[in-house]
This record gives C-alpha cells, structure tokens and sequence, in this order.
C-alpha cells in the first residue's frame, strides 16, 4: 500500500509500513507490543534455531531479541525505502546483532540435532539431489559450512521467506548484492552434494 506525502505531480510515493499501527500503539503503550511478539516470535526463533541448532540457545535469543526491541522501541524509526515493515527488518537486525555477541562468547557452536536436519527448507535446486533423512542431515551440514553471509541470506529466503530487499536491509548488503549470495549458496551446496564430501562449496 502507498500513500502521496504530498500533492502534485511530482509527489513521491511513500510505501506504507504495515506493522506502523502496532509499533505506535507499543510506543504509548508496552503492553500493546504483545501482537507484534506474537506476529514475529515463531520467525525470531526459527532462524534462532537454525543458526544455534539448540532449543534453548534459540529460546534465550529470541528472548533477548524481543526484550531489546521493546527498549529499543522509543528510538526506532521507520525506514521509507524498507520493503512492508521495517519493523521486522530492524527486529531481524536485533537477533543478527545478538547471535553475533552470544558467538562472540561462546567461541563454538553445538553439533547439529539430525532431526532438525529434517526440516531444513530447500530450493528445487537443491531438494532435487537430496533424498531421505541422511541426505537431508547431509545437506544441513554444507549448508552449516557455507560463510555466514550466506548461510543467513538462505535460512532468511527459505525459513523465513523474506524478499532479497528485506534480507539486504538485515544485512547491510543491496538486493542485487544478496541475490548473489542466494545464487552462489546455492550453486555451491547443490555442487557439494553432488560431487561428495571432497570437494567444497565455493
């Protein structure tokens, strides 16, 4: 949805932020920040949960994602050129932010449960060589191999279907700049599996 911020010809269309309602209803009020949690919660943890591989490392970050962007709420300010909410870009921004500095301290990361393995979303590119749990389980650890910008620009298109605009803005790259990543990830994962554990995604 767009709207004219001003009259005449050379007016420039401004796009309309679909959570605005919610986030000025929140900033007057914390406890209306409820249906903003509740809209995004399940996406902040999915990607936590892809990143971490652990229910309760994604728990704790999803919850210091929400917690700071409550506090963080009175300086938020929207983002004309973000595509339909850029509330969720900034609240994508937060976790990103937060996963990097829990890293920061852990300095490891936990082995991957098979399982989640099993509900890793793939493209066509890459579920056309990928057949039952042990090739899926295989698929998740190229993907987990892949460079973080990478790696993060394909759980944010497949997990959290977020458009290459939304993602550039949560990673601070140009949408071309992330169709890139996309196509290279997954150029580079569909060869991996192809070719066998010798041979690396590039």
């Amino acid at each position: 949805m767009f709207r004219r911020g001003k009259e005449g010809a050379s007016a420039r269309l401004v796009r309309f932020d679909t959570d605005r309602p919610a986030v000025e209803a929140a900033r007057h009020d914390p406890r209306a920040f409820e249906p903003l949690y509740r809209k995004y919660v399940a996406q902040v943890y999915s990607f936590a949960l892809y990143e971490t591989r652990d229910h309760h490392a994604a728990e704790d970050l999803t919850a210091t994602t929400f917690m700071r962007a409550l506090a963080g709420l009175p300086a938020f300010r929207e983002q004309a050129e973000a595509p339909q909410s850029s509330f969720r870009v900034w609240l994508f921004q937060i976790a990103r932010h937060a996963l990097a500095n829990e890293r920061r301290r852990a300095r490891r990361r936990p082995e991957a449960p098979i399982e989640l393995a099993a509900y890793m979303p793939a493209s066509d590119d890459v579920a056309a060589q990928v057949a039952g749990r042990d090739e899926l389980s295989r698929a998740w650890s190229v993907i987990e191999a892949l460079p973080d910008d990478r790696r993060q620009a394909l759980l944010l298109r497949f997990v959290n279907e977020m458009s290459a605009a939304e993602i550039g803005h949560v990673i601070g790259r140009s949408e071309g700049a992330v169709r890139v990543l996309i196509h290279r990830a997954l150029r580079g994962v569909a060869r991996q599996l192809e070719g066998g554990a010798g041979r690396r995604a590039d």
